[in-house]
């Protein structure tokens, strides 16, 4: 059986609550404060020993000249490696799902359960009127069946790339 399958089938729940917080994150996305980046860019000039006579530095003036734009440009990049991650984790779940939808026979309903329901084995056997065994071979199929299409998927993916 498939390792990668069994271990999306697994990771289920914690990518769908990922999912959750990312896009929580993005809802109330508020970055970093000017102050926060005037501070990261205040360290002391180290050029070598000397001596300094005036209240002003060069290097406070170009904070002074800098900060606003910097701080855009760390929130843009933040906010959109955010996206970026949400987007991930959405396709990855999106396509499980679908995967799991379309399996043959009762494969669909009883993984469906499995995963997303969560149901235990013997929750499973007595919903769909099977045994035990029956649920480990519903499985064992729809694992099988999952990961022909993850595989398609990937060839796809593949060939587009190189072609």
């Amino acid at each position: 059986m498939s390792a990668r399958v069994q271990k999306l089938l697994k990771e289920y729940p914690s990518m769908v609550r990922e999912r959750t917080c990312l896009a929580h994150q993005i809802a109330h996305f508020r970055g970093i404060t000017a102050e926060e980046v005037i501070e990261s860019m205040y360290t002391p000039l180290m050029d070598g020993e000397r001596v300094q006579t005036s209240g002003t530095s060069n290097k406070t003036a170009q904070i002074a000249l800098n900060y606003q734009e910097r701080m855009e440009r760390i929130n843009r990049e933040w906010y959109e490696q955010i996206e970026k991650e949400l987007q991930s984790v959405n396709d990855e779940i999106v396509f499980l799902e679908s995967a799991m939808a379309s399996l043959s026979g009762k494969c669909a309903a009883v993984l469906h359960d499995m995963v997303v329901n969560r149901l235990s084995w013997n929750e499973l056997a007595e919903k769909h009127y099977v045994s035990r065994s029956m649920i480990a071979k519903y499985r064992k199929k729809a694992i099988v069946e999952v990961e022909r299409l993850y595989s398609k998927r990937d060839a796809d993916t593949l060939r587009f790339i190189l072609g």
